[in-house]
C-alpha cells in the first residue's frame, strides 16, 4: 500500500515516514500543495495525509481538486480547533479529521481503518432506494433524472448504511461506530451535522429533507416518503 503524506513539518514527516514504513506501508512525501498534486498524479497512493495548513496551496485546496477525479481515502491533519474547520474539510471529502497533537498508535488505526474501507470488495458501485439512486464510484447521488451531487464520503457511507437498513430505524451509536473509522473522533452532535448537511444536499436536487427520518428512541431512517424532517 503506498500512503501520500503532505505536510511542511519536516520533522512531523519524517516521524510518520518511520511509523509507516516500520508498518508495512510504502510512503511518498510533499511539503507544499503544489507538490502534492504532483505526487498524486505521480504515484496514485492508496490514501493520503493531508495537511490543512499548507504553502502554495493550502489542504482544503488541494483536497477539493483531488475530489473531482479521485475517491482515494483522505486523512486530513489540523492544529486547528474551530469545529468550521472540520466541518468545511468533510463537505469538501475528507475521510477522517486528526487533530494535532496525535500518537502514532492513533494515527496508524485511523490509516487501517480507511485502507480496510477503501478496499472493500463487497462494495455495490450503484445503489437504488426509491427515486434516490448513489454512484459509489464517483462519491454521488441523484434524485429522479435531475443533475448528480456530490456527497462527502462521511455522506456516503451514511447514506449506504441508511438504505441498506429498508426503511428501519438505525441507532445513533451504530452509525457512528460505521460512517466514522473512529468512534471517539465523532458524536451524536457530529452524526447530526452530517445528517442536517444530507437534508439539505438531497432537497436542494429535488427531494425532500424528510427522506431522511428521525424517529424517537430509535435512531434515523431512510423513508423516501417520509413527512418533512423533524
Amino acid at each position: 500500500m503506498n500512503i501520500l503524506i503532505v505536510d511542511d513539518d519536516v520533522e512531523l514527516v519524517g516521524l510518520l515516514r518511520f511509523a509507516l514504513t516500520h508498518a508495512g506501508y510504502r510512503v511518498v512525501t510533499a511539503f507544499d500543495g503544489e507538490q502534492a498534486l504532483v505526487k498524486l498524479r505521480e504515484h496514485k497512493p492508496d490514501l493520503v495525509i493531508l495537511d490543512v495548513n499548507l504553502p502554495l496551496r493550502d489542504g482544503f485546496e488541494v483536497l477539493d481538486i483531488l475530489r473531482k477525479t479521485s475517491q482515494v481515502p483522505v486523512m486530513m491533519l489540523t492544529v486547528r480547533a474551530a469545529e468550521e474547520d472540520e466541518v468545511h474539510g468533510l463537505d469538501l471529502g475528507a475521510d477522517d479529521y486528526l487533530r494535532k497533537p496525535f500518537s502514532p498508535r492513533t494515527l496508524l488505526a485511523r490509516v487501517r481503518s480507511l485502507l480496510r474501507r477503501g478496499n472493500d470488495p463487497a462494495d455495490e458501485m450503484a445503489i437504488v432506494s426509491g427515486p434516490l439512486a448513489l454512484d459509489v464510484e464517483r462519491c454521488q447521488a441523484q434524485v429522479g433524472g435531475g443533475a448528480p451531487f456530490r456527497l462527502s464520503p462521511l455522506e456516503l457511507r451514511l447514506l449506504r448504511l441508511l438504505i441498506g437498513a429498508g426503511g428501519k430505524p438505525v441507532d445513533a451509536d451504530k452509525m457512528i461506530g460505521v460512517v466514522w473509522s473512529d468512534r471517539d473522533a465523532a458524536d451524536r452532535e457530529s452524526l447530526k451535522q452530517v445528517v442536517h448537511r444530507l437534508r439539505r444536499k438531497i432537497a436542494a436536487a429535488g427531494g425532500s429533507a424528510g427522506w431522511i427520518e428521525y424517529v424517537p428512541n430509535a435512531g434515523y431512517a431512510f423513508t423516501p416518503q417520509a413527512t418533512p424532517a423533524q
